[in-house]
């Protein structure tokens, strides 16, 4: 008998017992879900109305549980934000946005954060407060 017939049935069965190892194994990625963010909540609004037709003005958005990323939504619109502290934000307000009397919903959002963990795991979900009324009156 020739060495390479001998050879064929361990080669056959040491490939059986590595593709048996192989997809017993499978792969498993334990992943965390993303948890709960940080609820960021609105205190006061400054100012706290604003006459139709005025010029651009700086609101002042106070709170509490601003995250570094927080935004300042008008009427559920994300706007360009300023952190001044984790319990104060600002944004500009263009004199468009006031020309007409009307009421103006605003709340703030931290948004979502990525997770840390091995393959992604963990993170937070963006939280948005309640909302705030703005009258422009």
């Amino acid at each position: 008998m020739k060495t390479s017939q001998t050879l064929q049935p361990i080669k056959i069965t040491v490939l059986a017992v590595l593709l048996s190892l192989t997809l017993a194994c499978g792969y498993n990625a334990k992943t965390t879900p993303a948890m709960a963010g940080s609820m960021p909540t609105i205190a006061a609004l400054s100012p706290s109305s604003t006459a139709a037709g005025s010029p651009a003005f700086t609101l002042t958005v106070n709170g509490s549980n601003f995250g570094s990323k927080a935004v300042v939504n008008w009427n559920g619109a994300a706007q360009t934000t300023t952190m001044v502290s984790a319990n104060q934000l600002t944004m500009a307000v263009p004199a468009a946005a006031v020309a007409t009397s009307t009421t103006v919903s605003i709340t703030v959002t931290n948004p979502a954060t990525s997770g840390t963990g091995m393959y992604g795991s963990g993170g937070t979900l963006a939280e948005t407060s309640s909302p705030m009324s703005f009258a422009i009156n």
